[in-house]
């Protein structure tokens, strides 16, 4: 059986599953012996102590053959302040370690005149003692009792205890478990970062799918490397995401190829074409029949040359790409638009060119502007506009006519290769229908968007948006 590793995505759920598992196992273990409520062996430094303070005692007991006035002393002045006990509040004495005896077989000789408390805790903590080699320390509450240590007041032998407040917090893992809420929270503070970091190795890649559809999705045919790191899973996707995408640009690569290559096949015979109308024109003369041939010999040749450009432009998805200005791409040309539409009695209006770079191709941006602003003069009637507006990282440009316009079902349609509108964009118009596919093609390279609705001028209106 294959065990799962970090690479795996269920290996990280497996592996995250049981460290928390580990972690609540680690706190019930430590719990017995952090817990200061529970017998456990005494300290060698604090076993010390209370062997000084015995030896102290038995020095001063040592002529005292009364074991009754002996414990009397230490009933009412643990440490020698006689007379001063029981002017004491309680809470001054238990801040003083007490000594405590009892006999050889656990009965408690003190702390009778002492809140039932404390006997009780006593009596239990001296019944509780296995082995006198081993002294051993417990929690009552708030109070500490530790021993016992063999001693020998009034010569006989007895066993001293040691009392005394605790104000230590108890452990932390106590307080949790004592408490519900804060062991809650405490859970939910350790689990956070693990599940924050399971959430972040699971989007992280899922990101860098979505991105490189969107860039399928925008005509980039590119394979990522990066989508094939992360969990096995992951990578698997990354794999067949990127062999999809190689395969369906070879596919597309072959078809563009095999068009170019079919237009500059036609090329030859249409040369020899407009050869022979040339010299049946020196020997006949002009004739209407050998001019029909000539114009579409021309047309012919202008579409082969825009499905050529049309060619170029999707097969090289690889742009060589520089920042330019915007004015410098677009100010000549609409100029030269502009003169162009008053020689043909129209009139082109454009709005101030914003101040902003924009990193592209500069002839295909200028193109996909130019084929666009010339179709409208060409179809408007006498009125082009063309408007420019800026955001913080993109620039829309709109260009408008007030010629017959499209129609609304059409409108999605005429940015395909070689449409054409039923109505007034015919082929007696003289376009080829390329200029508007090769306008959308140069948008999108550029990871722009393009759309054509209708004008306010009751015409036409192409509208693109660049990331700038």
């Amino acid at each position: 059986m294959r065990l799962p590793t970090f690479n795996n995505l269920y290996g990280r759920i497996f592996a995250i599953f049981w460290l928390t598992m580990f972690l609540v196992l680690l706190a019930v273990l430590a719990l017995p012996h952090l817990d200061p409520r529970k017998s456990r062996d005494l300290p060698s430094d604090m076993y010390q102590r209370i062997v000084v303070q015995k030896d102290m005692l038995e020095e001063r007991f040592r002529g005292e053959g009364n074991l009754t006035r002996i414990l009397m002393f230490l009933e009412g002045n643990g440490n020698g302040n006689r007379g001063q006990g029981p002017m004491m509040r309680d809470e001054e004495k238990d801040s003083r370690p007490r000594f405590f005896v009892t006999d050889l077989d656990g009965n408690v000789l003190t702390a009778r005149e002492h809140p039932d408390f404390k006997y009780k805790a006593l009596q239990n903590f001296a019944t509780s003692i296995e082995s006198l080699d081993k002294p051993q320390q417990r929690l009552y509450g708030r109070y500490m009792i530790a021993g016992p240590v063999p001693v020998t007041f009034a010569h006989q032998n007895l066993l001293l205890y040691v009392g005394f407040r605790w104000d230590q917090p108890p452990p932390f893992l106590l307080q949790l478990f004592d408490k519900p809420i804060q062991l809650l929270l405490a859970v939910m503070l350790v689990s956070t970062p693990l599940l924050l970091w399971l959430a972040w190795a699971l989007s992280k890649p899922a990101q860098r799918l979505a991105l490189a559809a969107q860039r399928v999705a925008r005509g980039q045919f590119e394979a990522d490397p990066d989508l094939e790191k992360g969990t096995m899973e992951f990578r698997q996707a990354g794999r067949s995401f990127n062999q999809m995408v190689e395969a369906v640009n070879q596919m597309i690569s072959g078809q563009q190829r095999l068009l170019s290559d079919i237009s500059h096949e036609l090329r030859s015979p249409l040369t020899r074409l407009r050869m022979a109308n040339a010299l049946a024109t020196r020997k006949q003369g002009t004739s209407s029949e050998l001019e029909r041939i000539d114009t579409e010999a021309q047309r012919l040749e202008q579409m082969i040359g825009e499905l050529l450009e049309l060619s170029r432009m999707q097969t090289n998805s690889h742009l060589s790409r520089e920042e330019q200005p915007l004015r410098s791409l677009w100010e000549e040309l609409l100029s030269d638009a502009q003169f162009e539409a008053e020689q043909m009695n129209k009139t082109l209006k454009f709005d101030a060119i914003p101040n902003v770079s924009i990193s592209g191709n500069p002839k295909l941006l200028m193109s996909a502007l130019e084929n666009i602003v010339r179709n409208a003069i060409h179809y408007g009637k006498d009125t082009i506009v063309v408007r420019f507006s800026t955001t913080e990282h993109h620039v829309t440009v709109s260009v408008e006519d007030n010629g017959d316009g499209v129609p609304d079902d059409e409108l999605t349609q005429i940015f395909r290769p070689f449409y054409r509108v039923s109505t007034a964009r015919d082929r007696h118009s003289g376009g080829t229908g390329l200029g508007l596919a090769i306008t959308e093609s140069a948008i999108r390279q550029h990871s722009g968007v393009i759309e054509a609705s209708r004008s306010p001028l009751n015409g036409l209106k192409v509208q693109f948006t660049l990331p700038i």
